[in-house]
């Protein structure tokens, strides 16, 4: 990898103002840069040669993330979850369109403690799963729908 650093900004609409999300990476050395968003937040991200996350990697936990929010958020309304893991991935592949990652999957593990609430935050589960997948999550739907990227030299 060269010493060059060339700045480029990306936007994916014109959405308003408040509806607008952003994050700054920065450079921090070869193959390593930072991601810092408005609140301060800081997550480092790598080329694959260190620990540091991968942008593929990246990719998944935001998905992962956002569907586990959203179930989280929905059956935790019943009953608190005794495990909650999701697992995302796909496959790496480079074709005519370029690299991308082809059949993204998500699996959700979640367990509940017995009794009537944890009945109840089982009978809401798959819904809960269908809802993130179908409406909710911002970064699954994007992924499905599609999202015009812009790259703009600043």
């Amino acid at each position: 990898m060269s010493g060059f650093w060339h700045a480029v900004r990306m936007t994916t609409s014109d959405a308003p103002r408040s509806s607008a999300r952003r994050i700054d990476l920065t450079k921090m050395g070869e193959g390593r840069y930072k991601a810092t968003n408005a609140r301060g937040g800081v997550l480092p991200v790598g080329s694959g040669s260190d620990p540091d996350f991968t942008p593929v990697e990246l990719l998944l936990a935001a998905l992962a993330g956002c569907g586990a929010i959203d179930v989280d958020l929905i059956t935790g309304k019943r009953a608190e979850a005794t495990t909650f893991t999701v697992t995302a991935e796909g496959e790496k592949i480079r074709d005519d369109q370029g690299n991308r990652l082809t059949d993204l999957r998500l699996t959700f593990e979640v367990r509940f403690p017995d009794g009537e609430d944890g009945d109840r935050a089982r009978e809401v589960l798959p819904r809960s799963i269908a809802q993130s997948r179908d409406r909710l999550c911002t970064v699954g739907r994007t992924i499905q729908v599609g999202a015009p990227v812009e790259y703009v030299e600043a």
